[in-house]
């Protein structure tokens, strides 16, 4: 069954929610090690919430915003062009086509029925 797997929160100045999220959460944030088709203008910082427990979400991304939203969750699923093919018809609007990110997997950008929007995402294997 898909589960959360990855969660991205934007901010126009990362130093600052750098230091809102770690002082208010004890979250381990700082630099990653990103794709090279990431833009550096981004400021990627990797996100660490905890040790993983089995049913809980332990890691995410900070970045610069670059365009309007909230925190973006992404559910990770098995079979991506599935998933993906029932958005439209289900309802759902595509806001972010299929696009490959080396080292990460495939990822696209939805909107469900009631305007939310969540993140989908296929791991690269091996």
């Amino acid at each position: 069954m898909p589960n959360l797997g990855w969660f991205e929160i934007p901010a126009d100045n990362v130093g600052r929610a750098k230091k809102f999220y770690s002082s208010l959460f004890g979250w381990t944030i700082g630099s990653t090690s990103m794709p090279t088709s990431m833009p550096a203008s981004m400021e990627y910082q990797g996100v660490k919430t905890g040790e993983p427990k089995e049913g809980t979400l332990a890691m995410g991304g900070m970045h610069k915003r670059l365009m309007p939203g909230p925190i973006t969750v992404y559910v990770m699923v098995e079979d991506f062009d599935r998933v993906v093919g029932k958005v439209e018809k289900l309802g759902g609007k595509i806001l972010m086509p299929k696009q490959k990110i080396e080292g990460v997997g495939l990822t696209a950008v939805i909107q469900d029925t009631e305007g939310n929007t969540i993140g989908i995402w296929e791991p690269m294997m091996g």
